[in-house]
């Protein structure tokens, strides 16, 4: 998908973000945010999943899996990563960097469970049509809801 048409879908959210089973994930991601940073991430008192759908710089989510799964990226992140959100939701996270990068990424995620979050990391990722593009500075944290359970990490960048 090009860019343009990735960024014509980012008028209205896409419905399946508007499930309940995804709704909440998303609005987790700016609320972590702000619990771990202590600033908002978008607009306080709105619609945090149009808020983060339509932030003009890129945010991606994945889970805790063993082979964590992205299940969000807003409009920037597909642009950037040049795909749809049917290609981008699912995928691997480690897939958006290439194979040589993918330890540096690790170390990097490492880094991230142990401390909360960090807010200078840089580095190359790459898109569906092979694109290498740079991100950074770039925040990357957990996904810890009131309660301390971490279901994920996100991260956000000018692509």
């Amino acid at each position: 998908m090009g860019e343009q048409a990735v960024l014509a879908e980012a008028g209205p959210v896409l419905m399946a973000y508007r499930e309940p089973r995804c709704a909440g994930p998303i609005a987790l991601v700016a609320e972590s945010f702000e619990r771990l940073l202590g600033k908002p991430l978008v607009a306080i008192g709105g619609d945090p999943v149009e808020a983060l759908w339509q932030a003009p710089f890129a945010v991606v989510a994945h889970g805790t899996e063993p082979d964590p799964l992205f299940f969000f990226g807003n409009a920037a992140a597909l642009a950037a990563f040049e795909c749809d959100a049917a290609q981008f939701v699912g995928m691997p996270s480690r897939l958006s960097a290439e194979a040589p990068l993918r330890e540096e990424r690790q170390r990097l995620l490492d880094r991230v469970t142990t401390q909360g979050f960090i807010d200078d990391y840089a580095g190359v990722r790459i898109s569906a049509k092979g694109r290498r593009f740079r991100i950074g500075p770039a925040v990357v944290w957990n996904l810890m809801d009131g309660a301390g359970l971490c279901h994920g990490q996100a991260a956000t960048f000018a692509p």
